[in-house]
């Protein structure tokens, strides 16, 4: 929630519980992945670029398919027109997110060869580029915890200058990480996403 939307609430807690609830009705009979397809849609019609990111990030956090939100915006053209699709895909641009770019678009999901064994230290952050994504490799042993480099809050790629000690920063919003654990510690209350992982013939590989 933004800050305008806390103050809000605080200075008209009834209007605005209200306006909520009003919000959560209208919806109950939506699966959640509707739901977010028709934010992102309605945040691309007004325009509002941080809403845009924020309702993106959440639509892709709860299963929908980057296909499937080019398809919602295509189809929503007889309202939003094509000058704000464009406004919307320039955005997705510049997030440059991997699963958009057009080589991915219909890729299956699958392992990735991340390095080998012998290039993760133990009790060391270890930061990787792997077929476009960059990653946080922390070890403990056999415990070893792959990280997607993209903050939670609206994907903002992290990069690893942004990390002091074991405390991940991102530079947009703040956001802060535990690596060893992925938690958010500060602003935020989303983990990092973590990626499945394997170790064969010595060798790291990750699944997405």
């Amino acid at each position: 929630m933004s800050d305008a939307l806390k103050y809000l609430v605080q200075a008209r807690p009834e209007a605005m519980t209200g306006y909520f609830t009003f919000l959560k009705k209208a919806g109950e009979n939506l699966d959640t992945r509707t739901r977010d397809l028709i934010s992102v849609i309605t945040k691309v019609a007004v325009q509002t670029e941080p809403g845009f990111r924020q309702y993106l990030t959440r639509a892709l956090r709860n299963g929908a398919k980057p296909n499937e939100i080019i398809d919602a915006l295509l189809m929503a053209f007889p309202v939003l027109g094509l000058a704000k699709i464009v406004w919307a895909a320039e955005i997705l641009l510049d997030m440059d997110l991997p699963e958009f770019r057009p080589e991915n678009l219909n890729a299956e999901p699958g392992w990735h060869d991340l390095a080998p064994m012998e290039d993760i230290p133990e009790k060391e952050v270890t930061y990787l580029d792997c077929d476009g994504r960059n990653l946080f490799v922390y070890r403990t042993g056999h415990d070893i915890r792959v990280y997607d480099s993209r903050c939670p809050h609206q994907v903002t790629n992290i990069p690893h200058l942004a990390l002091e000690g074991n405390r991940l920063t991102c530079p947009k919003h703040h956001w802060a990480f535990d690596i060893e654990s992925g938690e958010c510690v500060e602003i935020g209350d989303r983990p990092l996403r973590r990626f499945e992982h394997k170790v064969e013939q010595d060798r790291l590989m990750a699944y997405w």
